[in-house]
């Protein structure tokens, strides 16, 4: 696998088993530097997995990952790597400053830089009258604050973030998402796995929907996502032909009574799936278009069955 300048995560067949079970399927993927892109799938979609393979945390029983351009796991790449879990745990007897400052190290940072570095950041969460209290009497906020902290002191290229807005209220969502954007602006890359689906829609430059292991759409949500659109019809004798032809436009036709629906990625295919109607021999009453969010994308790439 030959490194791309322009990635800063490059997957081809990644593949993860535990004994019998199949973790991650057959990943392949491709991260643009300097975005803020977003990995979203069900749980047991493999996610996870996914994550902890491109730090190098987890072996891949195939495929292959290449991390800033070097294979994953790679010494002095991960020093130029932030990440914060989804469960993290640290050492609650060190202060904020110390934690921070702990971290920094670990990354190679000098004293010198820390001296900076370390109040700078904690500002940047919110944490500096804080700064001198034990993580034992933090809040999940306050914690989820400081994980954000140790994940960025060492300004890296790369930050994996799991989950990293789940014990913030409103304001310190607002929070996080200027921050991320501001550490998109320096050219830093942000992979993001979250719940939140609307706090996705709003911060990130591109999206990877993930399930059973395997990548099953993508969508920039910079340029054409405005284009996501649901399609309503309301029409008669919709035939078996036009169902199976309407493939080359949509995704996800349901025929219920005289109802159709489906989703299409623009609206300008819309009178050709009108001419297929007809000439299929359909009466065609209606077409309505409403554009998708991105949790409705989700449900009818995942099936409604599948829960967040």
């Amino acid at each position: 696998m030959t490194a791309s300048t322009d990635f800063a995560i490059e997957t081809h067949a990644l593949h993860k088993v535990f004994g019998p079970q199949v973790a991650v399927r057959s990943l392949t993927l491709a991260v643009p530097r300097g975005e803020i892109f977003g990995f979203l799938g069900p749980n047991g979609a493999g996610k996870s997995t996914s994550i902890k393979m491109l730090l190098g945390l987890v072996r891949p029983t195939a495929g292959t990952a290449l991390v800033l351009g070097a294979p994953v796991g790679d010494v002095e790449v991960r020093r130029h790597i932030g990440f914060l879990p989804e469960d993290f745990r640290f050492y609650e007897w060190l202060t904020a400053t110390e934690l921070v400052r702990l971290h920094g190290r670990l990354c190679g940072m000098t004293a010198a830089q820390l001296r900076t570095r370390v109040p700078d950041v904690l500002d940047l969460v919110g944490l500096t009258p804080h700064r001198h209290r034990t993580l034992r009497g933090f809040s999940k906020g306050m914690l989820q604050r400081i994980g954000l902290a140790q994940a960025l002191v060492h300004e890296p290229q790369l930050i994996f973030l799991d989950e990293p807005t789940s014990g913030l209220d409103p304001m310190g969502r607002r929070m996080v998402r200027d921050i991320l954007r501001a550490e998109r602006d320096r050219g830093a890359t942000v992979f993001l796995n979250s719940h939140l689906l609307s706090e996705i829609e709003v911060t990130c430059d591109r999206v990877a929907f993930i399930r059973d292991g395997e990548v099953v759409a993508t969508r920039d949500l910079g340029t054409g996502w405005q284009d996501e659109t649901r399609v309503v019809v309301h029409a008669r004798h919709v035939s078996n032909d036009a169902m199976a032809g309407l493939a080359q436009w949509t995704s996800a036709p349901q025929l219920d009574g005289d109802q159709l629906q489906f989703s299409v990625s623009a609206e300008s295919v819309l009178p050709d799936v009108v001419r297929h109607l007809v000439q299929t021999g359909a009466d065609v009453f209606r077409v309505t278009p409403e554009r998708l969010s991105l949790e409705e994308v989700f449900v009818t790439l995942m099936g409604e069955d599948r829960g967040l």
